[in-house]
């Protein structure tokens, strides 16, 4: 606590709590939670008013990681669909599978992993890529957050063009269930939102954790039935841990299921939703605990 002269009071901008006497003003800092989550909500709050930025940032990244490319992020939906078509034919005959069946399934699983794992690992980095306009800018936290998310869907809508030659070429219609994804996505996309928050706030307080999460993913590639089908290990003891409580199966499947023309399957959505819940609380008493202290960490 310090105590100041009367006549040298100032306004304080971090909220923080003035009370007056008739001889001196004792300034404290506001550490109840109550003043952090209402900094946090003011901070949210803003970043959706700043939309337009966002998206405007957004396609900077993109335009600036493609300069003077010809195809530009296509290059990427170019080596995707080399992928696909290299280790459809590959699995297909090693996993004893229709290529009919498997190149969409395929497709779909390497598409769609890509954006989890891109969002992941650029999620991780989400507040240390912008320390400079973090400390020279003020401006809500959230939108760096926001930024990769963007970023991001931006990428995978170049990326749905693999995924609609291969269901021309295969033949392959959707289902009616398909009109499930869209609150799927929605459900990816505050997930998205929230590790990135979430891992965001660690990296920047131990930068050592982006290699490990970059491992994780790429052990959790194999683990999961991205390049196979959840059917090997349907009636195996096995597939209770690497299908009933994998939390990337789940995502996964909300999103892949109705467009294979798979049942809609509650206890699937259950469980992404409860992993989803898991995650945004995570992410939310992270940033309401630790949001003032991000700027010093980077």
């Amino acid at each position: 606590m310090t105590t100041l002269p009367r006549r040298s009071q100032a306004d304080l901008e971090m909220g923080g709590v003035i009370s007056r006497s008739e001889k001196d003003v004792s300034i404290t800092a506001a550490q109840t939670w109550r003043g952090r989550l209402r900094m946090a909500s003011t901070d949210l709050i803003d970043t959706f008013k700043l939309w337009p930025l966002i998206w405007t940032l957004s396609l900077f990244d993109i335009r600036l990681r493609y300069r003077g490319s010809l195809l530009g992020p296509f290059w990427l939906t170019l080596s995707t669909a080399v992928m696909i078509g290299a280790l459809g034919f590959l699995y297909s005959r090693l996993f004893h599978t229709d290529i009919h069946t498997y190149l969409p399934f395929l497709s779909l699983s390497l598409v769609l992993w890509n954006f989890i794992s891109m969002l992941t690992s650029e999620g991780c980095t989400c507040f240390t890529s912008a320390e400079t306009v973090i400390r020279g800018i003020r401006m809500p936290l959230i939108v760096h957050a926001a930024r990769v998310v963007v970023r991001n869907v931006l990428v995978l809508a170049h990326n749905v063009v693999v995924i609609l030659g291969v269901f021309l070429m295969m033949h392959t219609v959707p289902a009616l269930s398909s009109v499930t994804i869209l609150p799927a996505f929605a459900l990816w996309l505050v997930d998205g939102l929230a590790i990135s928050i979430f891992l965001g706030i660690l990296c920047a307080r131990f930068r050592d954790i982006p290699p490990i999460v970059a491992s994780i993913m790429q052990i959790a590639f194999f683990v999961s039935p991205v390049i196979w089908s959840p059917t090997i290990l349907e009636h195996r003891g096995l597939g209770i841990v690497l299908i009933k409580w994998n939390p990337f199966f789940a995502l996964l499947q909300i999103v892949r299921g109705p467009l294979l023309g798979e049942p809609l399957a509650l206890g699937t959505w259950a469980i992404a939703l409860g992993y989803s819940a898991i995650l945004i609380a995570l992410a939310a008493l992270s940033f309401v605990r630790v949001r003032p202290r991000i700027a010093y960490w980077i």
